[in-house]
């Protein structure tokens, strides 16, 4: 009989988990603040960097990852960069693994350790388990629908803000905004609102369903970038929205920009505002 993703959960979630540490391990810290002017290269402009590091954990990742689940497909930031038709695999019948080798490049290339690897599992079109490890600092935080989000083995729980302040969000960081984007987000600049520029996305996600952060609000739909973290804020108790009003697609299409927050009042009042732009 043909083993379901779920009972693959059950069985070889300790097995995802050590391939990330596996893959940080051998290609990731050691080149940690220790990265060559030839470790890093540019993708499509100066903020948009690839290193060695990306390269070569995302390699490590889709050997492992796709051994792990036999018919599944590998998503990797970096391969869809060289190809962009392995992108189409999310519109596909087979489980896809979703990876982002190192969120928050510029972080890793700058010596902050302010990035993480991300891993999502999603079956069409619905994101069934998710891994953001933060090696660094030695955190992994975990989420399996239907079974609840943890960091390092202790359950997060987003939770509603404190009454009666601004509310924090997170928004795309205007190095990575065209100008209509900017325009799109200026919005949030508004009484009850305190918006910062985003770090890593991953870790941005984090925040949200540790209830640090009140809210996300990104203008770009990359599945590796949202995948993982879209899941771990759902399994906290949160939720997301676009800017139509409904749910993040991880296969995209999506009326941007949209917003993923800590509990649903937060992000219908986030969505409210993001639909005002012109």
């Amino acid at each position: 009989m043909t083993e379901t993703i779920d009972e693959f959960l059950t069985r070889s979630s300790a097995d995802v988990e050590d391939a990330l540490r596996t893959a940080a391990a051998a290609e990731i810290l050691p080149r940690f603040r220790c990265l060559a002017e030839d470790d890093v290269d540019q993708k499509s402009g100066p903020h948009d960097l690839v290193t060695d590091a990306d390269r070569l954990a995302e390699k490590r990742l889709t050997e492992a990852l796709g051994a792990m689940l036999p018919g599944s497909v590998v998503v990797g930031e970096e391969a869809v960069h060289a190809n962009p038709a392995t992108y189409g695999a999310l519109q596909g019948d087979a489980p896809v693994w979703i990876v982002d080798p190192v969120d928050g490049t510029r972080q890793f290339v700058h010596g902050d350790d302010g990035f993480c690897t991300l891993v999502a599992l999603a079956h069409r079109g619905v994101v069934i388990a998710s891994w953001t490890y933060a090696a660094a600092r030695g955190q992994l935080a975990t989420a399996v629908r239907g079974r609840g989000a943890f960091l390092d083995g202790e359950p997060l729980f987003a939770g509603p803000p404190a009454p009666g302040r601004d509310l924090v969000v997170a928004t795309s960081h205007p190095d990575y905004t065209t100008d209509e984007q900017k325009h799109s987000l200026r919005v949030l600049w508004t009484d009850g609102i305190a918006p910062r520029p985003c770090g890593s996305a991953g870790l941005e996600y984090l925040a949200v369903a540790r209830g640090e952060l009140d809210a996300v609000a990104f203008s770009w739909e990359a599945a590796w970038d949202h995948a993982a973290g879209l899941l771990l804020v759902e399994e906290a108790g949160g939720t997301h929205l676009t800017r139509a009003g409904e749910p993040f697609r991880v296969t995209g299409g999506n009326a941007l920009p949209f917003t993923a927050a800590r509990d649903a009042a937060t992000a219908a009042r986030v969505a409210a505002l993001l639909r005002t732009a012109p």
